[in-house]
């Protein structure tokens, strides 16, 4: 699952988890740090309004760090 987080005012560290992909969109599910309670809800989002946050920034994706073994 792919993580993003989005665009947010101030010091907020909201994000968005893909939890499925459909031919037209994805089921994501939002958490919006809201002065110090998590706001958790599932939603759905088009492929077209997601490629459009992605290319205006209002969506960044999270790399996840890459674990080295030694």
């Amino acid at each position: 699952m792919k993580k993003y987080t989005l665009k947010s005012i101030g010091k907020n560290t909201d994000y968005m988890t893909i939890v499925r992909e459909m031919n037209d969109g994805f089921v994501v599910k939002i958490v919006r740090d809201m002065d110090g309670y998590e706001d958790i809800k599932t939603d759905y989002i088009s492929k077209e309004l997601f490629e459009s946050c992605i290319r205006t920034g209002y969506l960044t994706e999270i790399k996840e760090p890459v674990a080295v073994n030694a």
